[in-house]
């Protein structure tokens, strides 16, 4: 028994024609060579799916088949699709939608406009206040630009390209499957249907020449590592009167010494003096802005944080800028003198008398207290 058809491509036999092509579209997607290589099943599938979408959308065809069943259209003198080229013709503006290529002169007339150029990427490494502050760069890019000779036609100047005798102009070769086709750029012509027999003497054929070329870069501050920025006009050349390509301009941005960025939160570690941290007092504090002088409270104790407002990175799309965020670290004195250390001898012993160091013994007490415990 014969498949049916419209069960094939899921459609009601009051269907149609677009209906039909929409169906047979959606299934052809699925089930076509080229999405499911050496998959028998699907190669199947798209066999019975493209034949019936062949009888359905054939108006005298469908006529015979809703009439006198499959049997009416073998007495007809159908045998199934004829051959690999009929179902190109037949079904080329399907499969022009699903795999971007197509047959007849639609094809060649896009072969035969404008081609427009390639979009380039330039990566660009910046300094951190580069970044922060925004910069004005010159680089030398080489790229190819459209030959001036040939007008980006490939062609030496009074001679035209000549149809590909591989493909006829088509662009795609095909190859046959059993009864239907698969569709291939054409190896001799690389798909243009065409093919210069007498290259430009400047260009070698391509339509495109390489050129040093020096483009000025103009970044904003408050850009981050991963900023792209698009420079219209500044890419690859077009060929036959089309327009340039884009170029994309990449922003990597080096790490500070000092200061740290997330967003435009800045973060940095604050050295302090054991002395102005204990008795408190201003301090100069550097920012990606200048010097700012801060007071801290007396007793300040390492990882207690400042927040200097306004002292961070200017939003890239306006709003301000963000804040700074300054850890105090506090600094023990190194290489003391015996005078020093006498110093610090006597403080140590004030502390003990008035009973500063009751807190500090007190962790301890409970710490081993803890750890004995448990032993």
């Amino acid at each position: 028994m014969h498949i049916d058809y419209y069960e094939t491509l899921s459609v009601s036999r009051s269907d149609g024609g677009g209906e039909i092509k929409k169906a047979y579209r959606k299934l052809a997607m699925k089930y076509h060579p080229d999405r499911n290589p050496d998959n028998r099943e699907a190669e199947e599938q798209f066999k019975r799916c493209t034949e019936a979408y062949e009888v359905l959308s054939d108006e005298q065809k469908r006529k015979i088949y809703d009439t006198y069943g499959y049997d009416g259209l073998k007495n007809s003198g159908y045998n199934g699709p004829s051959n690999a080229e009929d179902i190109f013709s037949s079904f080329g503006d399907i499969f022009g939608d699903l795999f971007g290529f197509g047959g007849g002169s639609r094809s060649k007339a896009r072969r035969d406009g404008p081609v427009s150029g390639n979009d380039l990427r330039y990566d660009v490494e910046i300094s951190f206040m580069e970044a922060v502050h925004g910069v004005s760069k010159e680089v030398e890019l080489t790229r190819r630009d459209t030959c001036w000779t040939c007008e980006g036609s490939g062609s030496r100047p009074g001679h035209k390209k000549e149809v590909c005798s591989s493909c006829n102009g088509r662009g795609q070769v095909i190859r046959s499957q059993g009864f239907f086709q698969v569709s291939s750029t054409c190896p001799q012509c690389q798909g243009e249907g065409e093919i210069v027999t007498h290259p430009c003497s400047d260009c070698n054929g391509s339509g495109l020449l390489e050129k040093t070329k020096k483009v000025a870069l103009k970044i904003p501050a408050g850009v981050d590592t991963g900023a792209r920025m698009r420079l219209r006009g500044e890419g690859e050349g077009g060929r036959r009167g089309g327009a340039a390509g884009d170029l994309y301009v990449v922003v990597h941005v080096e790490e500070h010494e000092f200061f740290k960025r997330d967003g435009n939160t800045i973060y940095c570690r604050l050295p302090v003096p054991m002395v102005k941290a204990a008795l408190g007092g201003f301090v100069e504090v550097p920012t990606i802005h200048g010097k700012k002088k801060v007071d801290i409270a007396a007793g300040s104790q390492s990882g207690e944080q400042l927040t200097l407002r306004n002292e961070g990175v200017r939003n890239l799309r306006g709003g301000g800028k963000g804040h700074m965020i300054a850890e105090l670290q506090v600094m023990t004195p190194t290489n003391l003198c015996d005078e020093q250390k006498q110093i610090l001898k006597d403080f140590d012993g004030l502390c003990l008398k008035h009973g500063q160091h009751e807190e500090q013994e007190g962790f301890f007490k409970r710490l081993f207290s803890e750890v004995l415990g448990k032993n």
